[in-house]
């Protein structure tokens, strides 16, 4: 018999990680169809050192590196890094008083979000140099990710949106539901064959959405991966998605995680309800 995840993903924000995603077991009502989101479990393929002190707030692979950004006051910078190593092949800080958000490929450039900061970043994706910035940006920045539209942006919100490359106009807006319900607290994002990746902020879940119409249509559960980390504290929380289309490899870390994973996703039988 299937069993039901059931997911509190009520139109307000989710508090917490007990409140978000609570968890219990139940028969399915034979007659009733499930239409809810496919729910993945999280199978290890590969461990990869990660820099523990780094306050992950964005993560992407081009051309063979992972490029990532990290956050906290004076602490928030751009750098490519080795995969196998974790080593840090190349770094840029931003300015002093910004704390670094959501990172992106358009163009040969990276561009970078800041929290509160009002400040959006555009990177020379070879050297790391600084290109250009857009000063007082009216929206916070939380996750920010590459689509056949223009950059998608996250701000924690229920609602993602959908930038001009150039201008970070608002070209529209993109309203995400889980089963029907607002889903808040997006994050960290990552565009992988035509849906939008997301890491729900406290929780051990990712949800993939379609930038069509919003609705989450998958769900992978991290909860295992998550506990068996060495980490202490509520900030070392799951933040961050590569997806290297090539080799098509699925790459996962978080705020100061040790640890850097390649992860395979292995469908269950679970439902959201």
């Amino acid at each position: 018999m299937n069993m039901v995840l059931r997911v509190a993903a009520a139109a307000v924000a989710l508090a917490s990680l007990q409140g978000a995603m609570a968890q219990e077991t139940a028969p399915v009502v034979a007659e009733q169809a499930y239409s809810g989101p496919v729910v993945y479990r999280a199978e290890v393929v590969a461990e990869y050192p990660h820099d523990a002190a780094a306050f992950t707030q964005g993560l992407l692979w081009h051309e063979g590196a992972l490029f990532e950004s990290t956050g906290r006051v004076g602490q928030s910078v751009i750098r490519k890094v080795d995969l196998e190593t974790g080593e840090v092949l190349r770094e840029t800080a931003l300015p002093p008083s910004q704390f670094g958000e959501g990172l992106a490929h358009w163009d040969g450039a990276l561009i970078s979000l800041t929290w509160r900061d009002g400040a959006i970043h555009r990177w020379d994706a070879e050297t790391l140099e600084p290109l250009a910035t857009r000063e007082g940006y009216p929206l916070d920045g939380w996750g920010l990710t590459t689509s056949e539209e223009g950059l998608i942006h996250s701000d924690g919100s229920a609602t993602l949106r959908v930038l001009d490359p150039e201008s970070y106009d608002v070209v529209r807006t993109i309203d995400v539901t889980l089963n029907g319900r607002q889903l808040r607290r997006l994050n960290e994002l990552e565009m992988i064959d035509g849906l939008v990746y997301a890491n729900i902020w406290e929780t051990p879940y990712i949800v993939a959405i379609d930038p069509a119409d919003g609705v989450v249509k998958r769900l992978i559960d991290l909860t295992d991966l998550v506990a068996s980390l060495p980490v202490d504290g509520r900030d070392a929380v799951l933040n961050g998605i590569a997806w290297d289309a090539e080799k098509r490899r699925l790459f996962v870390t978080g705020k100061l995680w040790p640890k850097l994973y390649e992860i395979a996703l292995v469908e269950t039988d679970a439902q959201v309800r």
